[in-house]
């Protein structure tokens, strides 16, 4: 049944007129009139019937004119829902991450975003980066975010990297740097990574090179950890310069470490299907604040 003939059908008996009704569907009155009919056709029985030189619809009439105002209802919440859909302004999102995302990336975009889409909702799954490359293929996720190197073999991945910073307990002698080295933080207590994260071969490395002496006294997990540890004074780390943003509250010193050491992380989504529009909005978020 054409949604048309029904439309126009209710505009006749909302206006109690044909030429009423034209005028509100913007149309001519003998294409409604030919509307009216071809509905009358089509459902086999008389909608109207004229009373005084106007039209009266039948008691049939009547009873259609229910239904079709609440088919008409649900056409109407439909073109709206497809509109929010089309402009990425209605669904659910499901991403992904490492801690690290979750704590410092995702809490102000994911709010920004949800703020502009009253009718988004947004899951968050946090996992360690082995895991999160795992989720994917049993589609749980829209979008991943994990540090480097994952498997690319079923995704599209978009990478970013970031320099670290030394971060240094509040009121540390090595504040007065500008730029902090191996050797100046030769035999200095220090809160290492986890050796699950791709930070310690590349510190190892660096200070080895340097011929100083890298002295870990605590080790821990999450980059988050190692803020607060930190913070509390038990010796200076290596963070990504996000959560020393994002903790920086606590009141640690931030500072350039010499040689650079980027924190790579890898954005990706399956690569056999192209993301939702909703995705796509995000992962432009996520460009413009990784990739800037």
């Amino acid at each position: 049944m054409d949604v048309r003939l029904l439309e126009a059908f209710r505009a006749v008996v909302d206006h109690r007129s044909v030429t009423a009704a034209a005028g509100a569907l913007g149309l001519t009155q003998p294409a409604v009139s030919t509307q009216i009919a071809r509905l009358e056709e089509t459902i086999g029985f008389a909608l109207f019937e004229r009373s005084g030189g106007r039209l009266k619809p039948t008691a049939e009439g009547v009873l259609f004119y229910a239904e079709a105002n609440r088919v008409l209802g649900e056409v109407d919440r439909l073109q709206a829902a497809t509109a929010q859909i089309r402009e990425g302004q209605a669904g659910r999102l499901a991403i992904a991450s490492h801690p690290w995302a979750a704590i410092s990336l995702l809490p102000k975009i994911v709010s920004a975003f949800v703020a502009q889409r009253p009718g988004v909702s947004v899951r968050l799954i946090s996992r360690h980066s082995d895991v999160v490359s795992q989720l994917l293929p049993a589609e749980s996720f829209d979008i991943g975010i994990a540090e480097l190197p994952l498997d690319e073999t079923s995704v599209k991945l978009a990478r970013y990297q970031m320099r670290c910073v030394v971060i240094l307990p509040p009121g540390h002698a090595l504040a007065s740097h500008e730029v902090l080295t191996p050797a100046l933080l030769s035999g200095l207590p220090m809160v290492a990574p986890s050796r699950s994260l791709q930070l310690p071969p590349r510190l190892i490395a660096a200070f080895a090179a340097a011929g100083a002496h890298l002295n870990s006294v605590v080790e821990a997990e999450f980059l988050a950890s190692l803020c607060g540890l930190v913070a509390a004074g038990t010796g200076w780390s290596l963070v990504d310069p996000l959560s020393a943003e994002t903790f920086g509250h606590l009141g640690f010193e931030a500072r350039p470490f010499e040689p650079a050491i980027p924190y790579e992380i890898g954005v990706f989504h399956r690569a056999d299907r192209e993301p939702s529009m909703l995705a796509a909005a995000f992962l432009d978020l996520l460009e413009a604040r990784l990739g800037g």
